[in-house]
């Protein structure tokens, strides 16, 4: 199976099954002498990791990292840091229970992957889905981490979930701090408490709901992305899409920039005081011209519901007979509520990314009119 890396100068591959003895990731082109321990990605993995909450996977992974290669600790640099060679990690997996799929071994599951892979390769892993499970995100977040050291401080990467199902936030509540005050990333304090009735429904039906995750990056300066086919939000808009359950990406305003004029549709811009770069609004979510502007990025994920469900649903095995599924197992009655980090992950690797070959085109310069390089809203 081919297609497992993904990014340019920064590239990570990714490998393992859901219920394989580890998964892990290849990250390649880190520049060296970053300073990175296991805790610096475990911290980020804890925010993903299964078994968190009751509406959630009960499936019990510490998701615990191993560092392989790529860093060394000596005197002169006072802690470990990357030496630029590959960075191996490994995360084991050890709470499998692939006897729950001994019954679907031969059948193909509605809204999986199953028939595909088997209509492609004629081999397909149905112990929860194989590569296709949510199971191989861990490793996108790992990879992640590595590229928020890249970032540095300056870039403040955060997500939220902001609709489960069709109960969406009341934007006007917005705060960014209750997102880790509550087990759905939830920024609407009033809104959270309808989620987990909503989601104790849903679970009671064996049914489940789909979601959509909103994400900002603050502090990517002007300047990152190339015309015409490295376009920021095209590569943005890939690296979302590439999670599993994913189906639809909007950039900045997205589909709702069909509905306005010119003139709401252009983010005018004036010179502050001091001196820097002011934007009347963000409708373009940060890039123009697959550029970006200073602004913040922004993005917006949605995710289909989970295909795991306790309800039969008519489907075929491999011989193409007719048959009905249920599928058996501990899934999530959301798969969402586990995605904002990993939504966070993908867009810090591809900022990384933008962040290497700007420096590798331009020496790291930018046009920025006036003494101020940011630019404010």
């Amino acid at each position: 199976m081919s297609y497992n890396t993904f990014g340019h100068l920064l590239r990570v591959t990714t490998w393992g099954e859901s219920h394989g003895s580890a998964l892990g990731c290849v990250v390649d082109g880190c520049p060296p002498g970053i300073p990175l321990t296991a805790d610096d990605i475990q911290v980020w993995l804890n925010k993903r990791r299964p078994g968190t909450s009751a509406f959630v996977t009960q499936r019990r992974e510490p998701d615990e990292v191993r560092i392989l290669s790529g860093v060394f600790e000596d005197a002169r640099t006072e802690g470990q840091v990357t030496t630029g060679t590959p960075i191996s990690l490994m995360i084991e997996n050890v709470d499998q229970r692939s006897k729950d799929y001994s019954e679907i071994a031969r059948s193909f599951r509605p809204g999986h992957a199953d028939f595909a892979y088997f209509a492609k390769y004629g081999v397909r892993d149905y112990r929860g889905g194989g590569r296709a499970s949510a199971r191989e995100t861990a490793a996108r977040v790992a990879a992640g981490a590595i590229a928020r050291k890249i970032l540095g401080a300056g870039v403040t990467i955060r997500a939220a979930l902001v609709q489960v199902g069709e109960v969406k936030i009341d934007r006007s509540r917005w705060d960014w701090t209750h997102t880790l005050q509550n087990p759905f990333w939830c920024p609407d304090p009033q809104t959270t408490p309808a989620w987990e009735q909503y989601l104790g429904e849903v679970r009671k039906r064996g049914s489940s709901v789909g979601a959509i995750v909103e994400v900002e990056a603050v502090g990517v300066p002007p300047g990152w992305g190339a015309p015409i086919y490295a376009k920021l939000d095209a590569e943005l808009a890939a690296a979302m899409m590439s999670i599993n359950a994913a189906k639809g990406v909007e950039i900045g305003a997205g589909f709702a920039s069909a509905a306005l004029s010119g003139e709401e549709n252009a983010d005018e811009m004036r010179m502050s005081p001091d001196g820097e770069v002011e934007f009347g609004s963000n409708r373009a979510g940060g890039i123009l011209g697959g550029i970006s502007t200073g602004q913040p990025v922004t993005a917006r994920v949605a995710f289909k519901p989970t295909s795991s469900i306790l309800n039969l649903r008519r489907s075929i095995d491999e011989t193409g007979q007719e048959i009905e599924v249920l599928t058996k197992g501990r899934h999530d009655p959301c798969v969402a509520l586990r995605a904002a980090p990993v939504v966070e992950a993908m867009m810090a690797c591809v900022l990384a990314d933008a962040l290497l070959m700007h420096r590798a085109q331009t020496g790291g310069g930018s046009f920025a009119p006036g003494p101020g390089a940011s630019a404010r809203t």
